[in-house]
This record gives C-alpha cells, structure tokens and sequence, in this order.
C-alpha cells in the first residue's frame, strides 16, 4: 500500500490558494428573496433566526442491543434512523423551517420567519418541537424486528448567525456559524428528554430565567402557550398519517452492505443507497475548532471582521479536509460547523489492516495539527484576523458503516458505529491543543504512540514532528543515549502526556543551605 505523509511545503501550497478563493468577502444581509442554497466561497449571510438542534438520545442503545457490534445492530439502527429522518424532514418543510443538517442522531435547523418577530419565531420553534417530539414517539416500527420510538433532548436559541457555504465538490449546502447555534447544540447535549432553552431566548418570551438552562426543561403551560400562538399548519395525526402513506409509496428497504476496496478516499459517497452500503474496520476521526464560537460572536456585528471570520474558516476547514483526502487517502463524511468527520482505512477488500489503519489516522491527526498550526499562521501574515483558535482531535477504531438516508434526490450522508460516537467523546475531552484516542484504537496503535499518549491516551502538541520524532528518533538522540550509558532517561510517558507545571505560587528562596559552603 502507498505510504501515506505530510509535507509544509505542500500544506503551505494549498493554504495561499485557499486564501486566493477568498481574496475578496461580502458580508449580507439575510432578506426574503435570499437563496442559501450553493453560496459562493467569498459570500456570507447575517441571519437573525431561531436555531433548533435535536439529540436522538437512544442511539447508542441500538448500537448496543447485542454485545458484538455485527450487522444486526448496524442494520437496525440505520433503520431507526432513516424512519425518524424521514418524519422530520416532511415537518420542517410544512413549517418552513431551513433544515441545515441530520448528522447521525443530530438535527439543527433555523427559523428565519416569520421576518421581523423574533418573539414569534421562538414560538414556533417551540411549538415545532414539541411536534416533532409527539411524532417520532409514534414513529417506531412493528412487525418481526420492531423499532422503538425515538427518545429526544431538544436546544433551542435566538440570535444572529453567519450563514457560509459548507463543503467543496459536489457537497455544497448552507452552514450556519454563531453563538445561538452553538448554544442550541449545547442545550441539547444532555441525556434527559425534554425541550431546553436559553435564558436569551426566554427573555424575548418575557419567561422567567432559570438557573439552570441544562436542567429545566420548559413547562407544558410554556409549550402549550407556544403552540396556540403558532397555530402550525400540520398536527400530529396528520404528519404521521403523511409519514405511513411516504413509506407506502417509497419503502426503506433492506440495509445491504459489502467491504470498501481502501483508501475511503476512492469511496463515491453519493452512488450509496440502504441497498449499497458500505460496513468494515475502520478509523473515525472528529477534528474540532476550538474557541471558533467566542471568536465569531466578537465579530458578527461588523462587515471587515465577520469577513476575517469566513476567510479564516474557508481556509482552516479546506486544509483539514486536504489533508484527510490528499495525503492521508481519507474521506469527509461532513462538515459540521467548525468541526470535521472523516475516517480511513487501510488494507484490503477482504481485510483491514488494524495496524496499519491505526498508525496513518494518527499520523493523519498529527498531520491536522501541523497543518491547522501553518494556516494560523499563513492566515495571520496575510494579515487576517485568525483570533486564538486551537485544534481538539478525538479518533477510534472499529466496525463503521457508511450509507446514505432518505428517498432518492434528497439523501444525506449517515456514517455510524460505536467507534464514531466514541471518536466525537474523544474530541470533547480535549481542549485546543490535545488530541486522544479511544481505546480500541490505542490496542492497535505503534508502540512508540502508545507510550506518547501515555494511560490517559491524550496527548498536547501532538503535531507530525512529534509523530515523525516517536516512530523514527533521530541518530544523534540515539549516539546520545548511548554515550551516556544510560544515564540520561527520558521523562515518563505519563508526565509528557500530562504536561508539568509549577505551583501556582510565588518563588521562595530555599530552606536548604546543602551545596552552599
């Protein structure tokens, strides 16, 4: 198989012709005739909307409903999942709602109208949330292997937003960048059902602000308040009516899967369908821009900064994604915001080479650390505000399957597994310098990786020298050691991976005299 690597002078390469593409930036203003749909790479949206997210809680118990993760569960999940796309994605449309994006288990999607009523656009978010939460109780699945009903946290906030293109080649759709969406995502992030909002948007409402915004669910006088001042168009019984007579005309089908020749970056994700899916061992990668939503919300409201801010991102998602496709043979699965997944692979149409697997999606993460270090400071040369942004990488290993949901001409991509929700918690653990890796990944890790990342299996400054540097120690580091007969050892594996610091305390002369005649 091919050697997979990093080079600066390619990275750098790359970096000025992104830069190029956004030479020139126009800041908008979101009116009623905008088309979000293929915005241009130097164009950006300021979008004052209501910002929606929706976590499936119960994912992870159909990943887990057998103790080996064989095709049974993969099957049955993407069944849940398509079923429950399905009925939302019939919901926003008769609301017309902006759906923005279904990654896996996760909705976001943005309220823009009705224009000028902030107040009764949250209404309606909430009224449409309660309505998609009463559905997809109902939409479980009888019959031999019956399906259960969706369990959902939604997250909801009010607020301006910059609307930019996501993605390259032939997947291009509207991403929305800004404090609300972050915070919306946030509130859904918890493990207890239930609509969450934030004191922001509880404050347009004239609704009490609470505490606690993760745990205080709104009230059902607050939901049913909602849902008699939106009056939506659709109800329960007539969405799940719509939704039985959609899988009548267009059935799911069955969820076929065969192995993916490697590298993933030859896989053509739009030829995939439930019948032609792909399901092997492989490495999923979650790599996310740290700090991006403080630095977007310091610079929406005024055009030259909101413009350092879609060059900035253009450029730092652009090289993260050359780097997974062109050097390390991988395959994005999605933007999702400032963050990436993608995975990789490698070995053969038979088999995968764990090993081998393991190594190039660490030296691929490194090689993203490297790589996102040169644009910051490329981005800065060019005299871009790049603000302090860092990198968080999670990655694991394991049995992934890739496919695409929903009826043919409006599929979106699904890449699920227990190794892609536990690369996304690696990710979470990690502050802007740290990259980690889950602990299937770490059993098949080189050696000289595994002493690196140490027990915790987390690392700061992981960039492509360090890796370059663990699997191949420089001659003159090995005369060294020799020369000093073993005198001179390393630190440990554990402190390197910790970091050492001093006390947070003043200095101090010592106690001690020993030494000072």
């Amino acid at each position: 198989m091919a050697k997979r690597s990093w080079s600066e002078a390619a990275a750098k390469k790359r970096i000025t012709a992104r830069l190029a593409e956004v030479s020139t930036v126009t800041i908008k203003e979101y009116v009623r005739t905008t088309d979000l749909q293929g915005i241009a790479n130097g164009v950006a949206y300021r979008v004052d909307g209501v910002h929606l997210y929706i976590d499936i809680l119960n994912i992870g118990d159909m990943l887990n409903v057998t103790d080996y993760e064989g095709t049974t569960s993969h099957r049955r999940t993407l069944r849940f999942l398509n079923l429950h796309y399905r009925a939302v994605r019939d919901i926003l449309a008769d609301v017309d709602a902006i759906e923005i994006d279904f990654h896996n288990q996760r909705l976001h999607a943005v309220f823009a109208k009705p224009y000028g009523d902030e107040k009764a656009r949250i209404l309606k978010a909430v009224a449409t949330a309660q309505l998609i939460r009463d559905v997809l109780a109902k939409t479980g699945e009888g019959g031999d292997d019956p399906l259960p009903a969706a369990k959902t946290r939604v997250g909801i906030d009010s607020g301006k937003a910059l609307a930019v293109n996501n993605g390259r080649r032939s997947s291009r759709e509207p991403l929305f960048l800004g404090d609300p969406a972050n915070q919306a995502a946030k509130r859904a992030g918890g493990d207890v059902e239930g609509i969450y909002m934030t004191n922001t948007a509880r404050a347009v409402l004239g609704w009490d602000e609470v505490i606690d915004m993760d745990d205080t669910a709104l009230t059902q006088a607050q939901i049913e308040e909602a849902q008699k001042a939106a009056d939506l168009p659709v109800t329960v019984s007539s969405v799940v009516k719509s939704w039985e007579a959609d899988l009548a005309n267009n059935p799911i089908g069955s969820f076929d899967f065969s192995r993916h020749t490697p590298p993933f970056k030859d896989i053509d994700l739009e030829k995939l369908t439930p019948g032609n899916s792909r399901r092997q061992e492989s490495t999923s990668v979650y790599a996310d821009i740290d700090n991006f939503t403080r630095y977007i919300t310091d610079r929406i409201e005024d055009d030259e900064s909101a413009a350092s801010v879609v060059k900035t991102l253009h450029v730092l998602r652009g090289e993260l994604d050359s780097v997974l496709y062109d050097d390390f043979a991988g395959r994005k699965i999605r933007f999702i915001g400032d963050c990436i997944h993608g995975i990789l692979v490698e070995g053969t149409a038979q088999t995968t080479d764990d090993a081998e697997t393991a190594k190039n999606a660490l030296l691929c993460a490194a090689a993203m650390r490297s790589s996102f270090n040169l644009a910051m400071s490329e981005l800065k040369a060019a005299e871009i505000d790049a603000g302090d942004l860092g990198l968080a990488i999670g990655v694991e290993h394991g049995v992934i399957s890739v496919t695409r949901l929903g009826i043919k001409g409006e599929r979106t991509r699904c890449c699920i597994s227990r190794s892609v929700l536990a690369s996304e918690g690696e990710q979470k653990r990690c502050n802007g310098r740290q990259t980690a890796m889950g602990p299937e990944l770490y059993k098949h890790a080189p050696e000289q990786f595994q002493t690196l990342f140490g027990a915790d299996r987390r690392r700061a400054d992981f960039d492509y020298v360090a890796a370059e540097e663990a699997l191949n120690p420089k001659a003159e580091a090995k005369k060294a050691a020799a020369l000093s007969g073993g005198l001179l050892q390393p630190a440990t594996a554990t402190a390197a991976a910790a970091g050492f610091s001093f006390g947070k305390v003043a200095a101090q002369p010592s106690n001690s005299q020993r030494g000072f005649a």
